[in-house]
């Protein structure tokens, strides 16, 4: 069966219901305790390129999992609502399809990056190693 919608249009009929932010935008709000940044990138992506700093990971196929409190695997980071959560991935169309999806569970309160991990390492915004982002998620693990 031929597809009749292809990924290029269901990220840019996201793209036209969500809030998106630029780098700049979202730089200028890093350490503002109103704000969660959240990397929905692949484990993998994050021990390659690095990440946000002073963001958390959750996978994209987890994302709506951890965010719903009837799921068995809610995430309570997800559940303060005066946060604005500002999603990422690689190029921003993962994040744009993902914020979407959130907004469509009841999240007014989320947003993405425009250009996604991409554009944060071209504008040259600081960038997390995964070894120090797991030491400060984690502390005390290895």
């Amino acid at each position: 069966m031929p597809i009749t919608r292809g990924f290029r249009e269901l990220v840019a009929d996201a793209n036209a219901q969500i809030t998106t932010y630029s780098v700049a935008q979202v730089r200028e709000r890093l350490g503002d305790p109103k704000v969660q940044i959240v990397d929905i990138r692949d484990v993998r992506e994050l021990e390659r390129e690095g990440t946000v700093p002073g963001c958390i990971n959750a996978p994209r196929g987890m994302l709506e999992f951890w965010v719903d409190p009837d799921s068995p695997y809610y995430k309570p980071v997800f559940g303060d609502e005066s946060r604005e959560y500002i999603l990422f991935c690689g190029a921003g169309w993962r994040s744009a399809l993902a914020t979407k999806a959130l907004k469509d569970m009841g999240m007014d309160n989320v947003a993405h990056i425009d250009g996604g991990f991409a554009a944060w390492a071209k504008a040259g915004a600081p960038v997390e190693t995964y070894e120090a982002h797991r030491a400060r998620r984690h502390p005390g693990k290895a």
